[in-house]
């Protein structure tokens, strides 16, 4: 009798924690589908094709279009150039430094200097990104004399390094140690054996990493502020002013006459970041280690 009356219990507290499990979780996504149901309702009419192909209009076409009640002409190209360019600069040096530091702390992490190298990246991963703006204009705006595409580069690299970094870091700790032990047996050299063996075997893992840095890079404005600055018309002059979708967001919240523009600029920025996440989630599934 004892023992049926605890496991009646027992079946009660875990149907209650269920529930207030279950709860607790749509209590927390009602303000996420709320935000994103406002962009979606509000953005989707303004995506096409000369949104995303078009340059962004000055306030004087805005006002005209807005007070003879017409759509505001132009779009967000200028930002979607500007993004792309400034990731890709930014990827293209941050994955080799990121990986390689990766595995190097996974390798070496009882020496003093992996040491200072890891409580250096929690330090830098922790950083608030108008921190890393500032920092980026007194070393890359100051002396190069203006603002400047590289600059917004520089900042976007040095958030996504830490990210990149501890990706791989521990991606290279769950891998099993009979793969490098095989591999030193027949006869391999340690940075062979590192590159030809380890590092394939966890690429699948630090590709989903990259995409997570880059999707969370993708959405900073402060950084590209104070480096980047903006630009109204589409460049692809690297060492000029450039524009960004983060960029474009802020400037239309500040322009009455543009911020109907925000929801369209807001809708491509998340879905731009929705189908990295997704894409990282399916790599990550197909090249589980």
């Amino acid at each position: 009798m004892v023992r049926d009356n605890n496991i009646r219990i027992r079946i009660f507290k875990n149907r209650l924690l269920y529930v207030l499990v279950c709860v607790l979780s749509g209590l927390t996504a009602i303000p996420l589908l709320a935000i994103l149901g406002e962009v979606l309702v509000k953005g989707w009419k303004q995506l096409g094709w000369s949104f995303i192909t078009e340059a962004t209009p000055n306030a004087y076409k805005a006002m005209q279009a807005v007070s003879a009640g017409q759509e505001i002409p132009g779009g967000i190209a200028n930002g979607i150039v500007g993004t792309f360019l400034m990731l890709l600069l930014a990827a293209v040096v941050a994955i080799p430094i990121g990986v390689f530091c990766g595995i190097c702390l996974s390798e070496y992490r009882k020496n003093w200097f992996a040491i200072i190298v890891s409580y250096l990246t929690d330090l830098l991963q922790g950083t608030p990104s108008i921190i890393i703006g500032i920092i980026t204009y007194i070393w890359v705006v100051v002396p190069m004399k203006g603002y400047s595409a590289i600059a917004g580069s520089v900042a976007l690299f040095i958030m996504m390094l830490p990210l990149i970094i501890r990706s791989t870091e521990e991606t290279m700790k769950v891998l099993p140690d009979t793969l490098k032990e095989a591999g030193l047996a027949l006869g391999g050299s340690y940075w062979r054996v590192m590159l030809q063996v380890m590092l394939p075997s966890a690429l699948g893992s630090i590709f989903t990493g990259i995409l997570l840095a880059i999707s969370r890079v993708v959405g900073e404005t402060a950084p590209l502020m104070f480096t980047a600055l903006g630009g109204a018309a589409v460049s692809w002059n690297m060492t000029k002013p450039m524009s960004a979708v983060p960029l474009l967001i802020w400037e239309f919240f500040n322009d009455p006459n543009l911020q109907s523009l925000i929801w369209g600029a807001s809708l491509f920025l998340l879905t731009f970041v929705l189908c990295l996440n997704l894409l990282a989630k399916r790599i990550a599934k197909k090249w589980k280690i």
